[in-house]
């Protein structure tokens, strides 16, 4: 979650619209007229900020990919060496994530495919790097659980904490996720 509190420049707004738009109605229903018009300029004034559709769907799925990890690794950064502060602090980042940025959730799910190979791959890279620093966390506060068994949690609870665009308008409790991540976590490790 950013810590800017300055108003988002046009590029932010184009991009969260985008964001909305493809969520809702999928990647090619979403014309770049529609965008514009959701951000109050013309559709062909988006190629001033960005060079087409795909552009932006590119920035959308590698800068939250990127921001996750960066987020995750300042975490890492500020926890001190505490494993239960830092598991506390990688759930609560990622519920932060989840629920503010539900629609890059559906996004990824539906059309990350249609992204260019390399963006795809960067992607992946940066995903597989995030859960890297959760699996060490959770093995860290978990020390009985192999590795396997906690990047298969890990994956778990993504999942858990990633539902929340198919769970209506509001979403669900941050406190209620909290605890069905840490007791997820305990379960795996037969606790």
């Amino acid at each position: 979650m950013s810590t800017r509190t300055s108003a988002p420049t046009r590029r932010e707004q184009i991009l969260r619209e985008a964001a909305r738009l493809f969520a809702e109605r999928g990647f090619h229903g979403v014309g770049v007229d529609e965008i514009g018009a959701a951000v109050g300029i013309s559709g062909p004034g988006l190629y001033r900020h960005f060079p087409g559709k795909d552009a932006m769907l590119a920035e959308l799925l590698v800068g939250i990919s990127e921001r996750l990890l960066s987020g995750g690794r300042r975490r890492v950064a500020e926890s001190g060496g505490d494993p239960e502060a830092l598991l506390a602090a990688l759930i609560d980042g990622h519920i932060d994530f989840a629920l503010n940025d539900r629609p890059l959730i559906t996004l990824h799910d539906r059309e990350l495919d249609r992204l260019r190979e390399a963006d795809r791959r960067r992607v992946r890279q940066l995903q597989r790097q995030y859960v890297e620093l959760w699996v060490q966390s959770v093995r860290e506060v978990y020390p009985s659980l192999s590795e396997a068994d906690a990047r298969s949690a890990v994956h778990a609870v993504f999942g858990l904490l990633n539902s929340t665009p198919h769970l209506g308008p509001s979403g669900a409790p941050a406190g209620l996720l909290r605890r069905l991540a840490r007791g997820a976590f305990a379960a795996a490790d037969g606790g």
